[in-house]
């Protein structure tokens, strides 16, 4: 049977009658009623106005630090085929494009990484791990080495035509590292108990690199407890990884199993 339909006077009295009764708060249980009035919005103040502007940053983080791989070739911009240690090593020799300092590695660490393959157990290259950062549709390989006192290096490189640009290198304390969508989600353990720091990584077209686009700390969630806080050199948190891991590491790159996801 077809719908009745109201004539269109009809429809709009019975409308006006709801819609009284709607702003009156009055009718059947589960209602509209008022909540009470709105409060008022604020507008942002600005506080010492007379003040000069900083002129350059207190703190170089490394951001924006990009450096171009040498003699590593990545065939069909696949960065899944690269041997991971081989891009390690090749990084050793990277030129940055400007010099923060925070791509250094220990002397122990470079010792460890360049005798890979003549002592694969020692070799501090965890198993790489992949994801499309950038958006373009390609892969990024994302490098975590391990480094003294706790420490991991995080290293982000991006297939460029067919040679490898690496646009992230940051280190700090281990506590963990994800990949949430685009973003690396780097964690490290704060100086007041309970708490740690979050710091969100992501893609700048602009810059071409990764810059660390969220920073906070953060309570420490109830499930986990946090461990005790070292000092670091730097204020960038670092960790553990997850994601997709490579089907077959390359020389001396520890398995999958042996990667910082087991040491918390």
């Amino acid at each position: 049977m077809r719908p009745h339909r109201a004539p269109a006077a009809t429809r709009t009295a019975v409308s006006a009658v709801a819609a009284l009764a709607l702003l009156s708060g009055c009718g059947a249980a589960g209602g509209l009623k008022s909540a009470g009035d709105a409060p008022s919005a604020v507008e942002p103040k600005h506080l010492w106005p007379d003040l000069p502007p900083a002129s350059s940053a207190p703190y170089d983080y490394g951001e924006g630090e990009t450096a171009r791989i040498p003699g590593i070739r990545v065939t069909g911009g696949d960065v899944r085929r690269l041997d991971p240690v081989a891009v390690a090593q090749a990084g050793l020799k990277a030129k940055t494009n400007r010099d923060s300092g925070l791509d250094e590695l220990p002397d122990a660490t470079v010792r460890q990484i360049r005798a890979c393959r003549t002592a694969p157990d020692d070799c501090p290259v965890l198993a790489p791990y992949y994801r499309d950062l950038t958006g373009d549709g390609r892969d990024e390989l994302v490098l975590g080495i391990r480094m003294p006192d706790q420490q991991l290096a995080v290293r982000v490189y991006m297939p460029d035509g067919d040679r490898l640009t690496r646009i992230m290198s940051t280190y700090d304390a281990v506590i963990s590292v994800e990949l949430a969508g685009r973003d690396v989600i780097m964690r490290a353990p704060s100086v007041i108990p309970g708490y740690e720091y979050r710091t969100a990584w992501s893609w700048d077209d602009r810059q071409r690199a990764m810059l660390p686009t969220r920073d906070e700390i953060l309570r420490t969630p109830e499930h986990r407890k946090a461990p005790k806080p070292k000092h670091s050199p730097t204020r960038t948190p670092s960790g553990t990884a997850t994601g997709t891991p490579s089907p077959s590491a390359g020389s001396g790159t520890r398995t999958p199993s042996e990667s910082p996801a087991e040491t918390r």
